[in-house]
This record gives C-alpha cells, structure tokens and sequence, in this order.
C-alpha cells in the first residue's frame, strides 16, 4: 500500500467517520497545540484521514481551545421512552396508533410536552430499538427470538450426544373407528444426523414410548443396527416423560446422563428440532388429512371427505421415510454423505450394551418378592401364567413390567436370574374389548350431546348495536310460551318429586258439575228472600 492510500480502505474511502475521526484525532491535536508543535501539516494529514476539509479540523482544535471538549456538542432529540414501549406493545407495533395516543393525551393535558411528528417517532424507533426489539414488542417473544444470534456447537464425534423430543403429528388417522392425530417420539445422533431410534403412539405418549424408542436406539442388531450404542449424553428439554425416575434409573444404570435443558429453548437442541421440521416438510405435508393444509374461503378444506390414512399404514410411511433419511438423504452438514455412511466412516470407538441388560432395558420393580402357585404369579390382583412354571410351585420370585403393559410381566428369581415371561391368565378377547370401548364411546357421546344441549339453553344473544348503549336481548318470547313453558317446568318437577303424580285433565263436556259454592239461592231468587 502507498503511502497516498493510508488511513483509507482499498476503495479509497476513509478508514473514520467524522465522529469517530474527531474522536481519535482532537485529542492529539490538543496536546500537540498545548505543546506549540502544532502545525498545518498535522492538519492536512488528520483532514485526509477523515475525509474532512482542513477548516473544519481546525474548526475541531479551536472549539477544543476554548472548551476543552474533543466530540461535537450533543443535540437534544426525541428518544424512545418506557411509556412508548408500553403503548407498542398495546398498540401491536402500529406506531400511527402510538402517535394518535400521545396527540390525544397532550390535548386532554397541557401539562405533557409537545408531542413530535409522525416522521420523528419512525426515526426514534429505527435508532433507539434494535429490530428484534421491533418485532418483540410488535408480535411477541418467538418474533424477537428470529432476530437473535445462537452460537454452534463444535464438530463431535458419533455417540458424543442424542438429542430426543415428542412431535404432534398434523396428519389425522384412524386410530379404532375415530379420528386421532398420532404423535412420534425419536432420538437423534447431533454429530452424524443418524435417526437413532422411534416409537410412535396414536396418543398423547408416556415414559413407555420413550423407553421403547431408547431400546431401539441402543440395539445395534437388525433390523436396528448398524447404528447404536451407548451415547455420551442425552439432551432433553424437561419433557416429564424424560425426566421420569425409569428413564432416569434405566440410562443410569449405564452412566449416560440426561441434561435437562431450560423450557421453551429449541436453539439448545436444533438438531432434534431441525429433524421435526425436515419430517413434516417432506413427509406429512403430502399426507391425506393434514391439518396444515391450505384452505379455501370460510376456513373449509379442499376435500373435507378426503379418506384419511389408518394407524397402521402412517406408521409404516414414516419407517420408510427414517430408513431414506439414514439410508439416501444427504444432508448438508455431511457434505454429501448419507447419515449412515458418515456413522460408518467415524472411526470413533463404540460402546455396546449387553444383550442380557437389553432385554429387560426400562422395566419397573415395585420391590416386592411373591410366591408361584398353582394359581400362577400375582400381581395387581390379577393371575399371570407361562409354562415354564409347571414344577416351580412355592418358589418365591420378584416381578418387572414395561410401564404402561399389564398383559404381561417378566419373572426374575430373588438373585436377580431371569426366568422367563408370564402372561394374563384372564385376557379378555379382542371382540370382548371392542365391545366395551364401543360401549364406552357412546356412553361418552351421549353426555356430550347432552352438555352441548345444556350450553345451548344458557347462550344468550345481543341485537348488534352501533352505539353504546346497554345490550338488548334476541329471541323474543310471548307471554302465552313464558306460561306454557312455567307450567310445564311446574309440572316436571312435581313428577320428579312424586313420580306417581298424574296433573289433571280437562273435564268432558257430558259430565254433570255441581253448583259452584258462591251461588246459594235458586234460580229467580232475590238477594232479600235468601237473607
């Protein structure tokens, strides 16, 4: 670089801006005009390198002279204030809103200082707030969350950390004659993007989803593998199913800690959820019946009677869609490399589960011994049974169960052995079960017609006003149906008090009547004879 292209970018723009410039330049100006050694030539240069003409350097060291200030004079401007914030956020942002608000207090109290121009509140806006602070007190914390700047974790090693999460699928499906939408529960490896293990559930899941999607997820055998293991750590975002004690003890019991990371932070885990965004963007926006389809005009569906899919067969698209991902999907990270290609090319050691420890991986104790008999193993006041224990009468054994699972248990001796599986003894068939949850689903369908009923006849309508002035009920009623409607009333809560009740009935016309006992005399008499 010349010595003319000093002080200047390669564009031949200056290095300072004025302010800046004057900052960095006066004070040496200052201590060179006390000292006497100021010259022009200390003025041209400091001119060049700021982009100023030489008068208005000296302009600099004079002002400096006579009040010993080095920066330009402050100028009193219009800054956003805690009470414009406030009115933001009342108004959604709209800052013509805030303007007219402040136009209208200053008129309602001369006591307020003047309010300024639409122009000047814009310009106080995009100096004094970030845009993140815009779009926070405009929307709301996720519209200033976008505007943040979220550090990256450094490269890791496979195995080195899991992310795991729920999803809500937006694809509704049958689910046993009703509509439901399922929800899928995964585990995915940070470094290698590889999609660990996955369980999902037609409900709302439980510490059994989350445990049967681990199990998949250590087994490196088919048809699981070849990924696998034990990874370093498991990142979870204090989902109760997560943090439960089985899960806990279970990923305990091999020294694999779970780190509960702070509520509403998906930047803390953006693998698992850049892998819930991918799915729905790939997979169930194609999918019948999905909830965040486009709509026509009224909010109404393009097809409302579209079939949607059965529980059974969205559970396999989406195992196929897991199998592309690991199998064929390049992600970018990756540079080209499939997930499972990058997982076989880390070299790093792994760490495998025992398979004896794998099989019985998240069952319950309650730390009770019981005894076989002839009747089989007890527990929960139900009988289970296996043939294995034929002979082993009066043995007395301890009980472990996946949660959530009562049809069948795992028998261990009081040494810890394994020996074997016990079903229940009662198991009702499939029909018998059917049945009842059809039973029970009208039963429910009955009491909400009945509380839809009930909420009909406490809606009250208002006649639509322009004015303010008090609400004036629809829906007018006669007196003759108020009467009717009272007497009915009436008469049903005589029944209910006495149901043997029965209201009279009009009396025929060919009955004869009495006299009514107000009219004493005959016929023709005066008021004088029946004295």
């Amino acid at each position: 670089m010349s010595d003319s292209s000093a002080g200047t970018h390669s564009a031949g723009k200056p290095v300072f801006t004025a302010s800046s410039g004057r900052l960095a330049a006066v004070p040496q100006l200052r201590t060179l005009d006390q000292q006497g050694l100021l010259t022009t030539a200390h003025v041209r240069l400091v001119a060049k390198a700021v982009g100023r003409s030489e008068r208005t350097v000296w302009r600099w060291v004079v002002e400096a002279r006579a009040t010993g200030q080095v920066d330009a004079a402050s100028r009193t401007r219009f800054t956003v204030t805690p009470e414009m914030r406030r009115l933001l956020v009342l108004w959604g942002g709209n800052a013509s809103a805030v303007h007219r608000e402040l136009r209208q207090r200053a008129l309602a109290d001369s006591q307020l200082p003047a309010v300024p121009s639409l122009t000047t509140i814009h310009r106080a806006l995009r100096r004094d707030l970030t845009p993140g602070d815009r779009a926070g007190l405009a929307h709301g914390e996720a519209a200033r969350r976008a505007f943040d700047v979220f550090g990256k974790r450094p490269a890791e090693h496979r195995n080195a950390a899991w992310e795991g999460d729920h999803k809500c699928v937006p694809v509704k499906v049958w689910v046993e004659d009703e509509l439901a939408q399922p929800w899928v529960t995964w585990f995915i490896d940070c470094a290698r993007k590889v999609i660990m293990g996955v369980a999902v559930t037609p409900h709302a899941p439980s510490r059994d989803a989350v445990l049967a999607a681990l199990r998949m997820a250590l087994d490196r055998s088919e048809p699981f593998g070849p990924a696998g293991g034990l990874p370093g750590l498991v990142r979870v975002d204090r989902g109760k199913e997560f943090l439960c004690t089985t899960v806990s003890s279970a990923l305990g019991a091999f020294a694999v800690p779970v780190v509960d990371l702070p509520a509403y932070s998906p930047h803390l885990k953006g693998t698992i959820e850049a892998l819930n965004g991918a799915v729905e963007e790939m997979l169930f926006v194609s999918m019948p019946r999905y909830v965040h389809g486009q709509r026509l005009t009224g909010g109404r569906t393009a097809d409302p009677d579209e079939p949607a899919l059965t529980f059974e067969a969205f559970v396999e698209l989406l195992l196929k869609w897991v199998h592309w991902w690991n199998t064929e999907h390049q992600p970018r990270a990756l540079g080209g490399c499939t997930p499972i290609e990058a997982w076989r090319s880390d070299p790093t050691p792994l760490r495998d589960v025992p398979s004896e420890q794998l099989a019985h991986f998240g069952l319950e104790d309650d730390g009770r011994t019981r005894t076989i008999t002839t009747q089989g193993v007890q527990w929960r006041n139900r009988h289970y049974i296996a043939p294995w224990m034929v002979g082993q009468g009066g043995v007395r054994v301890a009980v472990r169960h996946l949660p959530h699972h009562d049809t069948s248990i795992e028998v261990f001796d009081l040494h810890g052995g394994y020996l074997g599986t016990a079903v229940l003894a009662e198991a009702a068939s499939e029909d018998q079960i059917r049945e009842v949850r059809k039973a029970r689903t009208a039963k429910a369908r009955r009491l909400r017609a009945d509380m839809k009923a009930a909420a009909r006849l406490r809606r009250e309508r208002f006649k639509a006003v322009t004015t303010p002035t008090p609400p004036q009920r629809l829906g007018a009623l006669t007196e003759a149906e108020a009467e009717a409607e009272l007497c009915e009333s009436a008469a049903t809560d005589l029944r209910r008090a006495n149901p043997d009740y029965m209201p009279h009935q009009p009396v025929p016309d060919g009955w004869a009547r009495p006299t009514p006992p107000d009219v004493a005399g005959r016929e023709g008499d005066t008021p004088e004879e029946n004295a």
